[in-house]
């Protein structure tokens, strides 16, 4: 790699990780993600494995005994199992010591190696957890060779929708996208690689350590193995299928990075999408939003309206992707932050947190986005599976939403 590929690399790092070390709560919040990738294996064990051994040898001893011989092995399928864990849990480990680092937790105890503080080991909870073991299948659908056919299926829209807008604003090169819930980073930076000014946002830690370990730290490509399926033994057709395992990433980033002609470029903002971008820095700043499964984490659909459509520039446009499997369905009050007293306070929003829900029906939604000053100028729908075993007997696949929604350059008003 030249200097120059470097010095482009260096550019584009995925950054904003690290800028909210200051902040108790954040802190709080980064230790909780970190520790449960620490604690990916021991969980996995518990629940995939050392459990079903235990359910195993409850069994009549005739049973057992003949489901340990072939064909069967049942015995045999666990141990490999355990050993597609150890697989999943490399990465994981790797994700740790590169967010350690990245903070500049180094234990000088352990020489020099990360390692996590006595006091935040443990801490991780059940949702934590639950969201380390779906982040590593996550790899699968973003940076997987296998994974190509989900992202065809949902950034291959995106992409042909930029090029109408790359025809329409010859002036505006190279445009400026921006991509909310941007996950483990690859349709920004893929975007990146075609020329856009890319900038994606993410809230959850643990999709920012791990890409930002995948985008800025890892060596090769191909360099982990994992085995997204075997969480689950059910609907599996054969055991090798519930075993199978995937090289990621299936290209080396910052060595695509340096190949790539006229690269645009890539940027990370760690926040609340809501509090981020609704303010005056940010206005008529982008050229498109690419919500590529996003739109239904809305507590409040109107205030991300509000904030997009502050974002964009005149006749900039929103480009939709996704489903309507609405996060905060069927919670209490409380269940974001609000204890049920109060009500919205403008001045001093909590962004995400701030009280009340609701859910719509897709034909609901697109009345309400021309509603907030947009003009509907495509609409249809995309097949549209979401890490996804392509070969499991339980297929769930989304009709996804697909719409393109231009922001109203007549001096038009929402009235909220």
């Amino acid at each position: 790699m030249t200097e120059a590929d470097k010095a482009l690399v260096e550019d584009n790092q995925w950054n904003g990780v690290e800028e909210a070390i200051e902040d108790p709560e954040e802190i709080r919040v980064i230790y909780c993600a970190l520790d449960s990738f620490s604690q990916y294996a021991r969980t996995a064990y518990l629940n995939c494995t050392h459990l079903r051994r235990q359910a195993f040898y409850a069994l009549p001893q005739a049973h057992w005994q003949l489901l340990a011989q072939p064909p069967f092995r049942y015995l045999e399928t666990l141990t490999a199992v355990d050993d597609a864990i150890e697989q999943n849990a490399e990465l994981a480990r790797t994700i740790v010591k590169c967010g350690l680092r990245s903070f500049g937790l180094v234990d000088s105890a352990s020489n020099g190696e990360p390692r996590m503080p006595e006091e935040w080991s443990g801490i991780a909870k059940y949702n934590d957890l639950d969201k380390a073991r779906s982040t590593i299948r996550q790899f699968y659908r973003d940076w997987s060779a296998a994974g190509a056919v989900e992202r065809d299926a949902c950034y291959g829209p995106v992409y042909s929708a930029l090029e109408v807008e790359k025809a329409r604003y010859p002036d505006r090169q190279p445009l400026k996208i921006l991509v909310p819930g941007a996950g483990l980073g690859r349709l920004v930076f893929d975007l990146c690689r075609k020329g856009y000014l890319s900038e994606g946002n993410e809230i959850s830690y643990h999709q920012l350590l791990a890409s930002s370990y995948i985008l800025n730290s890892s060596e090769k490509a191909e360099q982990h193995t994992i085995c997204p399926w075997i969480h689950s033994f059910s609907n599996h057709r054969t055991t090798a299928n519930q075993l199978r395992r995937y090289k990621i990433p299936d290209i080396h980033p910052q060595t695509a990075l340096a190949q790539t002609e006229n690269p645009g470029s890539m940027q990370m903002c760690a926040a609340d999408f809501l509090c981020l971008y609704g303010d005056e820095s940010h206005k008529d700043v982008y050229d498109a939003v690419a919500s590529v499964f996003f739109l239904d984490t809305a507590p409040n659909l109107i205030r991300y309206l509000q904030v997009i459509r502050n974002c964009l520039k005149p006749g900039g446009v929103l480009i939709n992707v996704g489903p309507l499997l609405w996060h905060w369905e069927n919670h209490v009050p409380g269940h974001h932050g609000y204890d049920g007293d109060g009500d919205y306070d403008e001045n001093n929003s909590l962004g995400i947190a701030d009280p009340g829900s609701f859910e719509l029906s897709d034909q609901e939604v697109v009345l309400l986005v021309e509603k907030m000053g947009f003009t509907i100028e495509k609409q249809d729908f995309v097949h549209a599976p979401y890490v996804q075993d392509p070969d499991s007997m339980l297929q769930t696949v989304y009709q996804a939403s697909h719409w393109i929604a231009r922001k109203r350059d007549d001096g038009f008003v929402p009235v909220i």
